[in-house]
């Protein structure tokens, strides 16, 4: 009886991806988040799940940055990662994070049962009729892996407090979001400038941003006092 996790904040995709797994595998055991702060405490309530169907974008996550959060800290759940992005580079750069694959949401329900059939073989799963070789590689792809294994190192905690500042938010929002103090809040940030190689919030802010589906349209919030 698989368990598996669904992270969407769309009601009428997630209904549509419990038909096609249930049209498959009656028995599963599915769980939904439709959040970034359900995500997490969804994959942590339940270690032993089979496998995690992502979306790339919903409330508090912003390209691959979760997908490769979660990978670091359960390397043993497999990931697919579902999209209204299909653009081959996107899927690329979906497997170079360790993505188990990658279903378009334009996909029909016969086609979403027999990828997650094929995942839950272990095997991988990528929409027919891609070119051979997915552009992930290169100086971009070598910059972006190198994020990437930054984030990779950020605890849970620190991880949060990045992705919270990322949407603008000050110290003080973030505490009391997480229910730590400032002075938390501070610690977590030194880390994370540490971690990233950023001087300040800003930097931070945009490095991680490298990880969004569209980069050049990441946002960072000033880096003032008030913020710490």
């Amino acid at each position: 009886m698989p368990t598996i996790l669904l992270a969407d904040d769309h009601p009428l995709f997630r209904e549509a991806l419990r038909s096609a797994i249930l049209r498959v595998l009656p028995q599963a055991m599915l769980h939904e988040a439709d959040g970034a702060e359900a995500l997490y405490a969804l994959v942590e309530s339940q270690p032993d799940a089979d496998l995690l169907l992502l979306d790339l974008n919903m409330p508090g996550v912003q390209g691959f940055g979760a997908l490769v959060h979660l990978r670091a800290q359960h390397p043993q759940l497999p990931i697919v990662v579902v999209s209204a992005r299909e653009e081959a580079a996107v899927i690329g750069r979906a497997l170079a994070h360790g993505a188990a694959g990658f279903i378009p949401k334009s996909s029909d329900a016969a086609t979403i049962g027999a990828a997650l059939a094929r995942v839950l073989e272990g095997e991988r799963w990528l929409p027919p009729g891609l070119p051979l070789e997915l552009p992930a590689s290169g100086a971009a792809g070598g910059r972006e892996r190198d994020i990437a294994a930054r984030v990779a190192e950020l605890t849970p905690q620190q991880f949060r407090v990045l992705q919270m500042l990322a949407t603008g938010q000050l110290n003080k929002q973030i505490a009391h979001a997480l229910g730590i103090s400032e002075a938390t809040v501070k610690a977590h940030m030194t880390a994370v400038l540490r971690k990233l190689g950023a001087n300040n919030r800003t930097q931070a802010v945009l490095i991680a941003g490298r990880l969004a589906v569209d980069p050049e349209a990441v946002v960072a919030p000033p880096d003032d006092d008030e913020a710490g």
